[in-house]
């Protein structure tokens, strides 16, 4: 019995996996697409001019306003960062495992606008108490400190869904919408970027020459007001099939790791010979990448027995789910330890500034963090660029749809990196002369004559640093995990952006302890003209240079998963 051309067409033109907001198949031409994806990209540009308004320029409200010292005051940036970049695991958990991304982002979003609200009113006690003691009480700073992790929390949970619910609006089994989803990563990244700029160079100057209760509230009416534009587009998101509990991914994959380990004494026939952990150790020691992929087979492969004890063998699929998230970690390891100088850029980078002449214009004198607005030109920039120019001579050299590999595209971003961590120390080591050479070494107050344009190389680094580093990472993490895992997928990238922040916090108090504790100037002295700073940036550069070439290394042997 042959079927209608009309039912044929209608099933042809329906999403798999991916149902309306009445919970109907969804079909192609009424949801999805870049229709929705552009709401979701708006809703995006509002959160990150709040949370880059409240961020940006954080240490100068630690320093001059809490009374920090720089040192202290760069610890707490990172952590709190690290903190809010590495809570999106847990998010991503209770979004793929219980609630959905839309629940969540929704639920996130009314936690944001409370610890936005929370952080203005902390603003606004400090402000009235600061002409009666220069430091704000213990009870201000507890719940400033709380409502400021509370936005951390509440990004745990936004950051990682957005993004994954934004590329949901792409099938992955169409081959233009395919393509078009590796271009919203791009042009998310560049809007992105385009909110961050206006949010730096406003809310910096509103922060400076305002006052901080209004630099605090401002970013918290932007979070009401993405929460309208995400609630307003409900009726044309794709939203992806929900599964049944046996179906669960953490379940089904989690089952994998432990009947494998039930059945580890068993033999595989299709990977003859045990796994022990004498061996597996070996293959470790010797840094085979292929060695150790060949033992997480051989020993994954044993959940597809049948055991002694009767449990139930698991399939072939959920085998290579498992695999392939394990062949992750080192993948991410290696990202990680990449990521740190990125905890810089708001840090030092921002401090260094103050020291120097911030004249860009005869008579305008700009704050120093307002120079991050620089990373996000050079986003602006450097994404057309890349769609436009680098993409079409690169697929016309490797013959690839994708122009590079995202792998590729990773490592090109460390590279970058660590050239920027080189560059940060010269102009760092020039500053330093500078001040030695008109005796301003102990004259921290006074300006160093050298011109702020100095930074302006690194800063536009940063920006190109993103578009391959973090991006290429946040397309990689999202397409190499199984779909319902994939908000996780994107947690993984933004966590190992998190840890490289508690990394560089902790590398901070060690170089702080041991240059300080025989007497001497520490790397980070609150006088910037007798610290070190550059020594950190190419103990950066180094140690980012080891981590590309482990990148190297591992990348040789990784195989790219299918196609869900």
């Amino acid at each position: 019995m042959s079927i209608p051309e009309e039912e044929v067409g209608l099933l042809e033109d329906l999403v798999n996996d991916s149902v309306d907001h009445h919970g109907n198949p969804a079909v192609r031409a009424s949801t999805g697409g870049w229709r929705s994806a552009c709401l979701i990209i708006g809703v995006e540009v509002a959160e990150r001019f709040a949370y880059v308004g409240i961020a940006c320029n954080m240490i100068t409200y630690l320093t001059e306003q809490i009374g920090q010292s720089t040192a202290n005051a760069a610890v707490n940036v990172n952590t709190w960062s690290g903190t809010a970049s590495t809570l999106p695991i847990i998010g991503a958990f209770v979004a793929d495992a219980y609630l959905g991304r839309y629940r969540t982002i929704l639920g996130s979003s009314l936690i944001y606008i409370l610890g936005l609200g929370l952080l203005t009113f902390s603003a606004s006690l400090t402000l009235m108490g600061s002409s009666e003691e220069r430091k704000p009480s213990i009870l201000m700073n507890v719940l400033f400190f709380c409502s400021l992790y509370l936005v951390a929390i509440a990004q745990g949970g936004h950051k990682p869904c957005v993004q994954a619910f934004g590329a949901d609006q792409f099938d992955s089994d169409h081959p233009k919408e395919r393509i078009a989803r590796g271009s919203f990563f791009n042009w998310w990244f560049l809007f992105l970027s385009g909110g961050i700029a206006v949010s730096i160079l406003v809310m910096v100057y509103i922060q400076s020459n305002v006052n901080w209760a209004f630099g605090f509230g401002i970013p918290c009416l932007f979070m009401v007001m993405a929460l309208a534009i995400f609630f307003l587009g409900r009726k044309t998101y794709r939203y992806p099939k929900s599964h049944e509990k046996n179906n669960n991914g953490f379940v089904r994959i989690g089952r994998v790791f432990i009947v494998a380990f039930k059945n580890r004494k068993l033999i595989s026939l299709k990977h003859s010979g045990q796994l022990d952990a004498g061996l597996f150790f070996k293959k470790l020691v010797r840094l085979s990448c292929f060695d150790v992929y060949l033992c997480v087979t051989r020993f994954l492969a044993k959940a597809m027995l049948l055991g002694e004890e009767g449990v139930e063998p698991c399939n072939n699929m959920d085998v290579e789910d498992a695999k392939g998230l394990v062949m992750l970690i080192p993948i991410w390891i290696t990202s990680m330890m990449s990521m740190v100088p990125y905890a810089q850029y708001s840090t030092f980078f921002t401090k260094q500034g103050v020291t120097v002449d911030r004249r860009i214009l005869p008579g305008l004198e700009i704050p120093p963090a307002s120079f991050l607005s620089l990373v996000s030109i050079s986003v602006l920039i450097s994404v057309p660029i890349y769609e436009h120019v680098f993409l079409p001579i690169a697929r016309k050299i490797t013959k690839r749809p994708n122009g590079i590999t995202m792998l590729q595209r990773i490592g090109t971003g460390m590279v970058l990196t660590c050239v920027n961590m080189v560059l940060a120390a010269l102009v760092e080591a020039k500053r330093l002369r500078i001040a030695e050479e008109h005796g301003l070494i102990d004259k921290p107050d006074v300006t160093i004559p050298m011109s702020i344009w100095w930074f302006v190389p690194q800063y536009m680094l940063v920006g190109m640093i993103e578009v391959f580093g973090l991006v290429g990472a946040q397309e990689f993490f999202y397409d190499q995990v199984p779909t319902e895992l994939r908000s996780i997928g994107l947690a993984f990238s933004l966590s190992s952006l998190g840890l490289s922040n508690f990394l560089s916090g902790l590398l901070i108090i060690v170089i702080d302890w041991a240059t300080e504790r025989d007497g001497g100037h520490s790397w980070f002295n609150n006088n910037l003209n007798r610290a070190h700073i550059d020594y950190f940036y190419w103990l950066l550069a180094a140690s980012t240079a080891i981590a590309f070439f482990a990148f190297v290394f591992i990348s040789r042997s990784y195989v790219y998963r299918r196609v869900d």
